[in-house]
């Protein structure tokens, strides 16, 4: 039974919010829309003023040649991996590693150091780790959306945009889950196939830079989560120059802390009419 088989169905935890504590400053109504959660006052805007997310890497990492069936199970392995580890970590720990022999040398390894680390920490650890990387630190979101547009009035736009690209997929999500988290456009990209699984990398590949900034601060945590991200862009076409640039300047400013108007919105969308 592959990986697909055991994890078809997506985890109810895949969208577990926590409310952070300590760590960084917690950004206001971060994981939900504008306005929810959130009043989008002044005092929001200021905590989401920022001037550094992570250090700039020296390189980024030189991509592997994959077949589209080996890129969709890397991206199933990581969503399913990169999900809150519950009661079940082990579990898919076990499918995953059932699948590693199906994949480049260079992107097994990745997984298979990562399963290492996670089963000698245990369910425990791996929770308080996870809970201390994606919870208390802004520069750690899994929300693609925020490395976009931060925490302003455009989130709601940009979760929508997320949501009408998904559906364009064919890929249908439920009210309860926020359609630009990493995991959920991950698995679009694992389920997808032909045509639409091509669409489906240019839709990952639009966010680029919000998954090197994820991947530069996991690194610069020494979480060995970062294995699951290396994993993935080595699955990514390569990154190019307008790309790389979008990258340094979200490394150097952060996320936008708040614009006014929807024009020249920083996030594609299905709908060009609206820019």
């Amino acid at each position: 039974m592959n990986i697909f088989d055991k994890l078809r169905k997506r985890q109810e935890s895949l969208q577990r919010q926590s409310a952070p504590q300590g760590g960084d400053a917690p950004v206001a109504g971060f994981g939900t829309p504008a306005g929810i959660g959130s009043m989008g006052g002044a005092k929001d805007v200021e905590k989401t003023l920022r001037t550094h997310t992570g250090q700039v890497p020296n390189e980024f990492v030189t991509p592997v040649e994959v077949t589209e069936d080996q890129r969709r199970i890397v991206a199933m392995a990581v969503s399913v991996l990169l999900n809150y580890p519950g009661e079940d970590i082990f579990d898919r720990l076990s499918a995953v590693e059932d699948q590693v022999d199906d994949l480049p040398l260079a992107i097994a390894t990745d997984f298979i150091n990562f399963a290492e680390w996670a089963r000698s920490i245990g369910p425990r650890g791996l929770e308080e780790h996870y809970v201390e990387t994606f919870d208390q630190r802004r520069r750690c979101a899994l929300y693609l959306s925020y490395f976009a547009v931060g925490d302003t009035r455009q989130r709601g736009m940009a979760i929508l945009s997320f949501r009408q690209q998904l559906e364009s997929l064919g890929f249908e999500i439920s009210d309860e889950e926020l359609p630009d988290h990493l995991c959920v456009v991950l698995e679009a990209l694992a389920m997808s196939e032909g045509e639409t699984h091509e669409r489906a990398v240019e839709l990952v590949a639009s966010y680029r830079e919000g998954i090197e900034v994820l991947r530069a601060a996991l690194a610069r945590e020494r979480s060995p989560y970062v294995s699951l991200i290396v994993a993935l862009c080595k699955a990514l076409p390569e990154v190019d120059s307008d790309t790389a640039q979008k990258y340094v300047d979200l490394i150097r400013t952060g996320p936008p802390a708040e614009m006014v108007g929807i024009a020249d919105l920083p996030f594609p969308t299905t709908q060009p009419d609206l820019v």
